[in-house]
């Protein structure tokens, strides 16, 4: 029987598969959820041409020619509108604002402290960095330095939207732990209202994680304002300052599980390892049923291959939240993989591929492959690996995943036997 060996070659591969894969263009950060953007702004009057007086003719152009004017450049489309829980109060958090074509999500905007969001289509305004996308969800930015699952090129980078790229579209709010309503946006046209109306969201049943900390909305004013100026600072590269703040709030306010979180991101930036296990510990103390910090300590086990304490904190992840983070599955199922439990490492791999639908985290056809041929099933160890390496053919663990491939299609010839001459 063949041994599918995890070396470091798997385990480096493994550490990067929360980087989303571009896919064809669908809007904002890119969503797919996502995103893989197309970058670049049409040109407001492509390939036209003009008469510099018109009724006259200029030296070389026929006078039996019919003058051609300057087209119309596609307009800009905007959006307005609100989100609400269903109980009639605004969210705690940002909410991401999805655009969904022929079934691809693609962040367009963020709601503000209200609720309300404005944004024109396809400006990419959304720049994402969402814990239902991969393992890291944080205000600061992406701040960890593991990279965020965001497909845009920055706030404005995207190609301009028409009336025409809007067939089959729909408008949706994006929170882990709720479903959304939607809106449509067939037929919508540049002049019309921009104002969408409100788009509610409905907790989920069988749901106890989110990515909002209840603990936050007890915090103090004075922690409260430490970590909001942190949250500026951050975003202005001055993190040293930043986590100074935070570490005042969560001094005023122990159970400030959000700020204990945010900690632990600029801790694991600095590749402060065991100050950011510190802080992520702290938050999921303070609150057991914010999700986040789940998410990144096991990352951080991952990396020191701690197989077991990886499997127990995604096991808690999944309890908590089994619908909106694909990226535990992913870790479950390599952890339970090293720890030679392959029945579960199945389990979880397939689970995670079905609710990951646009390949978000494309690694997991891999970690599916590597379990499949353990179990001596090589047909399907192949079709996986060949899915992984059609999806991302340049990544960095390609050439090793290719070396398993043809170990897998070796074992499958040589289990089919010699053919029969005819």
């Amino acid at each position: 029987m063949m041994i599918m060996r995890l070396a470091p070659m798997f385990l480096t591969g493994l550490l990067m598969a929360q980087q989303p894969t571009p896919t064809p263009t669908t809007g904002g950060g890119g969503n797919a959820g996502a995103g893989g953007n197309a970058g670049g702004v049409a040109s407001p009057n492509p390939g036209s041409t003009t008469t510099p007086f018109p009724g006259r003719t200029t030296p070389g152009q026929n006078p039996n020619e019919r003058m051609q004017f300057p087209e119309m450049g596609p307009r800009p489309i905007f959006i307005s509108g609100k989100v609400m829980m269903d109980d009639g109060t605004a969210p705690t958090e940002q909410v991401v604002i999805e655009r969904i074509c022929n079934g691809s999500p693609r962040p367009e905007g963020y709601t503000d402290s209200k609720g309300n969001f404005s944004f024109e289509l396809g400006r990419n305004q959304a720049t994402m960095a969402d814990a239902s996308y991969s393992n890291v969800d944080d205000s600061f930015g992406g701040l960890s330095g593991r990279g965020t699952n965001s497909r845009s090129n920055g706030p404005g980078s995207g190609p301009q939207i028409t009336e025409r790229d809007l067939m089959g579209c729909e408008l949706r709010a994006a929170l882990a732990g709720y479903r959304s309503d939607v809106v449509s946006l067939s037929g919508r046209r540049t002049l019309d209202n921009p104002n969408v109306g409100t788009i509610i969201l409905h907790r989920r049943a069988g749901v106890e994680g989110y990515t909002t900390s209840g603990t936050s909305l007890m915090a103090p004013k004075d922690a409260r304002k430490s970590y909001e100026k942190a949250a500026k600072l951050a975003k202005g590269k001055k993190l040293a300052e930043a986590q100074k703040e935070l570490e005042n709030a969560v001094a005023l306010y122990p159970k400030y599980s959000a700020a204990w979180y945010e900690l632990g991101l600029l801790h694991e930036r600095e590749n402060r390892v065991p100050q950011a296990t510190e802080a992520y510990s702290k938050s999921m103390e303070a609150d057991a049923k914010f999700i986040k910090p789940y998410l990144q300590m096991a990352g951080l086990y991952a990396r020191e291959q701690k197989w077991k304490e990886v499997a127990e904190t995604t096991e808690r992840a999944i309890k908590l939240n089994p619908y909106d983070f694909p990226g535990a599955y992913f870790y479950h199922s390599v952890a339970k993989i090293n720890l030679q439990d392959f029945e579960a490492a199945e389990s979880a791999a397939r689970e995670g591929i079905k609710m990951d639908s646009q390949h978000r985290i494309p690694k997991l056809a891999h970690v599916l492959g590597v379990v499949l041929a353990q179990k001596q099933d090589f047909s399907g160890a192949a079709e996986n690996m060949k899915l992984y390496l059609k999806l991302v053919p340049n990544a960095q663990d390609a050439d090793n995943v290719r070396k398993q491939l043809a170990q897998v299609e070796g074992n499958l010839a040589q289990a089919s036997g010699p053919k029969t001459a005819q």
